[in-house]
């Protein structure tokens, strides 16, 4: 058995293209070199202070409470003190060209697609059988019974089970598309006549619509979204050469050299 085991730079990039993720790096490299270009073009500065307070709010992610805490996750993802800082002044940067390019547009966005961050608090239960999904239907709708009773009979999952088929608070994105219809047609509460999917028969009791409030979470995951969706039409507009093989050898040679010494 193996008690001593070299990994190098090259043998991570070969597992990193014959597990086929080398289409995701290529495009978090480029992402990162399209960020870095523009934001030296608008004259973007990065003051200390907001480092400091992105590398707490990484920290606090983390859980890194400890200087202990910090040096070994460090140590786990192989960065040095370095490049932990350049991680967190390119989110810095990241975020500061999101907000500068696309914070004049969220409203008009917001309200273009408001119909987009409607959201429902929904219970559901799945069943095989049409007909026993639409007798309890009826059942519910002459309150024979209780939607949590139907839960508790019906849901294999325990978990679910104890939270009556809880699906929490979902925009329509979330939903199939045929049941998204029928939910956010609905005036809540209100037990759904049960929809037939490729999955199984759902009954769905609508809890309750939620209109959507533009606050500073939504603003941001709207701004986030336009710069996502910026940076990937950026990316399909370029003609990126990959000199992979001649990384792959260069690292090989350098590999070589390490072992000699």
């Amino acid at each position: 058995m193996l008690k001593h085991l070299t990994i190098t730079c090259s043998d991570m990039i070969h597992d990193i293209k014959l597990s086929c993720q080398i289409p995701e790096v290529v495009e978090a490299i480029a992402s990162q070199k399209i960020i870095a270009e523009v934001a030296k073009e608008v004259g973007i500065q990065i003051e200390k202070a907001e480092l400091q307070q992105e590398g707490d709010k990484l920290r606090l992610e983390k859980k890194l409470i400890k200087a202990k805490d910090t040096w070994e996750w460090l140590k786990k993802h192989h960065l040095s003190l370095d490049e932990f800082e350049e991680l967190i002044y390119n989110q810095v940067l990241s975020n500061k060209l999101a907000n500068h390019l696309f914070s004049a547009d969220v409203e008009k966005f917001f309200y273009q697609h408001q119909l987009e961050y409607l959201s429902a608090a929904t219970y559901e239960v799945i069943l095989e059988d049409r007909d026993l999904a639409l007798e309890l239907f009826f059942e519910i709708e002459e309150d024979e019974i209780s939607f949590s009773d139907i839960a508790r009979q019906y849901i294999q999952t325990p978990e679910l089970r104890r939270a009556g088929g809880y699906q929490g608070v979902r925009r329509r994105h979330e939903f199939r598309p045929e049941i998204a219809a029928a939910v956010f047609a609905a005036t809540p509460p209100q037990i759904l006549k049960p929809i037939t999917t490729p999955k199984g028969v759902y009954l769905i009791w609508v809890e309750e619509i939620i209109q959507p409030q533009l606050d500073d979470e939504l603003r941001q995951q709207i701004i986030s979204d336009l710069f996502s969706d910026w940076l990937k039409q950026q990316i399909t507009s370029m003609d990126i050469v990959i000199e992979l093989d001649t990384d792959i050898n260069n690292l090989q040679s350098q590999d070589k050299v390490q072992k000699q010494a």
